[in-house]
């Protein structure tokens, strides 16, 4: 058994036993059943009137290294291994939010780790099992945009001489290129983190020329990585307006050929 499967049976007795918590849930690749050696464990604890203090809470889950709280709130705590669990405490009045997620992302009962009320399961069930994927012709376009909206953003900033900003706006256009090759070749389940397990989901050409679009903080290189970013988001953007029935913005298209070389 993996150290996070015992992470996990010991979280889970501890939601039992502590009648503070109304409900909790787990979530990410455990949950769906692809969880591995190097995968986070990942939770939602819900609880009532009495508060529960996250660092105490945390500390009877096993040797915890180190906690810090990250920029969504979440309590990160690093067990051995080194292994990442993300915990995410809330009040009980907190469980219809959970209606308002994209997707479950995972089937509810390997999701639930302790209900009480029965309110947890009614709101993960009131959500579809996958993502929406953008399927309109609007919203592929707004798409395509974004990734230009960030490539334009790393080509001018690296031209200021700005070349880490460069290379944080790439990163973001890198991005959206994956959610681009993901419409590209129909490979889709994975929508909201659309580089997990790219280099299996998509095509070799694609992870090729995603990879292509990646730079080091010198100007050649991201000069090369948006060069090539714009020369496969182009013919992207193009295919997929093609099976939409949506033309691309002509004079954008050739404002950004006149001053972002394309790669042969």
């Amino acid at each position: 058994m993996l150290p996070q499967q015992h992470l996990i049976e010991r979280v889970g007795s501890l939601c039992r036993a502590d009648e503070r918590l109304v409900a909790a849930l787990t979530y990410g690749s455990f949950a769906q059943g692809e969880g591995d050696a190097y995968s986070d464990i990942e939770f939602w604890l819900f609880h009532g009137d009495r508060a529960v203090d996250p660092h105490t809470w945390i500390s009877g889950v096993g040797d915890v290294r180190h906690v810090v709280v990250n920029e969504f709130g979440a309590h990160v705590a690093f067990f051995p291994g080194p292994v990442r669990g993300e915990f995410h405490f809330a009040p009980a009045t907190a469980i219809e939010t959970v209606r308002t997620w994209p997707a479950r992302g995972a089937d509810t009962d390997r999701m639930i780790v302790l209900d009480r009320t029965g309110g947890l399961r009614r709101a993960l069930d009131s959500l579809p099992r996958h993502t929406r994927v953008p399927g309109t012709a609007e919203e592929i376009d707004e798409v395509c945009g974004r990734f230009v909206n960030w490539l334009l953003l790393a080509h001018h900033v690296s031209r200021r001489g700005e070349l880490m900003r460069a290379l944080d706006a790439l990163t973001h256009a890198q991005r959206h290129l994956l959610w681009m090759a993901r419409l590209v070749s129909g490979s889709t389940r994975r929508w909201l983190t659309p580089s997990r397990a790219a280099e299996s989901d998509l095509p070799p050409f694609l992870v090729a020329a995603v990879h292509e679009a990646t730079a080091t903080a010198d100007a050649a290189s991201i000069d090369r990585a948006v060069a090539a970013a714009w020369t496969h988001g182009r013919a992207w953007w193009i295919q997929l307006a093609d099976r939409s029935g949506r033309p691309v913005p002509a004079g954008l298209f050739a404002d950004i050929d006149a001053c972002v070389p394309m790669t042969p």
